[in-house]
């Protein structure tokens, strides 16, 4: 799932090789214990409640950006990881999905934080449920799947031909299919430079700006100022473009990860109390009979079932999800001040 672009403010931003930053916070890193690379964003306030947002697949820090002006007038402080391979996170090597939650609790470690919510968007569910199954209930004060992948244990018949065909292509084909995804990002990155494109996309920009920033205005998303059509182009560009930074090889091992019927850990031994979980019930690419299976397996879920919403028409409920995750109580044991 990638949220709806926005236009972060001029007053908020650095540039370093046409690349747009917020306030230098969203090219961080640190070194983990066995010398890898994880790279990390920071959105909203910066003394806020901390928030571990992991993203979708394929996609990386970046698409949490449009939930800054939110969770700054929230009082939350998103920490957006990049998950292994993806942007600028070190690979790592025949890695799980049980594998996560030790980068997150390195990160918190890092940062200094002890306690703190996990939002999992899209593809980074699992890896939420990971963390409610390995990280300690003290650690963690809140776990969110939004949009979430399914789990294929439910049954392959439930998901699209399309997910059926990567599945299948990531666990018979993985070089092949690795070289024709990186095939595609090449000729992806080949046509955005071209003027002819770029004018097209500046059209199609220029055509749902309105429209969109009303949504966002709405939805409290986005950023009080706008980018020109240009640097809103880059910036989706980037956002695009980002996962596939180190190639496409951590692109098809995720989909393995992702469509394998074992997660790696049973659904039933999730004890956290309670898991929260949106979803929409006209979600395509994650159909709900897939996440009631889930829901019905995990001993406490809380399944809110969003009429009329697909997987990309998501973004007015982020709103109540952070409320969720981060209710006024634990804003004021964290003293924060909003």
């Amino acid at each position: 799932m990638k949220l709806p672009l926005s236009a972060p403010s001029t007053s908020r931003l650095l540039s370093t090789s046409r690349v747009i930053d917020f306030n230098g916070k969203e090219n961080l890193t640190i070194t983990l214990a066995d010398g890898r690379t994880l790279g990390y964003a920071e959105y909203g306030l910066s003394t806020g409640y901390p928030l571990f947002f992991l993203h979708g697949f394929p996609s990386s820090r970046l698409e949490t950006y449009p939930l800054d002006r939110l969770a700054l007038r929230r009082g939350i402080r998103i920490i957006a990881p990049d998950r292994p391979g993806f942007g600028l996170s070190t690979a790592q090597p025949d890695r799980r999905i049980t594998d996560w939650p030790a980068d997150v609790a390195a990160l918190a470690d890092s940062l200094h934080i002890s306690r703190f919510a996990v939002l999992g968007c899209s593809g980074g569910g699992p890896y939420a449920l990971a963390c409610a199954r390995y990280l300690t209930r003290p650690m963690v004060s809140a776990v969110g799947v939004f949009a979430g992948a399914p789990p294929w244990a439910a049954g392959p018949h439930y998901m699209s031909w399309y997910r059926r065909v990567i599945a299948w292509a990531a666990v018979y084909t993985p070089g092949t299919f690795a070289a024709a995804t990186s095939t595609c990002i090449g000729l992806l990155r080949w046509l955005v430079k071209k003027r002819p494109i770029m004018r097209w996309i500046d059209a199609s920009l220029e055509k749902r700006r309105s429209k969109e920033g009303k949504e966002e205005e709405e939805f409290g998303l986005g950023e009080d100022v706008q980018l020109s059509i240009a640097e809103t182009r880059e910036r989706m560009v980037r956002l695009l473009l980002e996962g596939f930074k180190q190639g496409s090889t951590t692109f098809v091992h995720e989909a393995r990860l992702l469509s394998d019927a074992d997660w790696g850990f049973q659904l039933e031994k999730v004890d956290y109390n309670p898991v929260r979980i949106w979803h929409g019930l006209k979600d395509a690419n994650a159909p709900i009979e897939a996440i009631r299976y889930m829901a019905k397996r995990l001993p406490h879920s809380n399944l809110t079932e969003l009429e009329n919403t697909t997987h990309y028409t998501m973004a007015k409920y982020f709103s109540q999800a952070l409320n969720d995750l981060v209710p006024e109580e634990e804003l004021e044991r964290h003293n924060v001040k909003t």
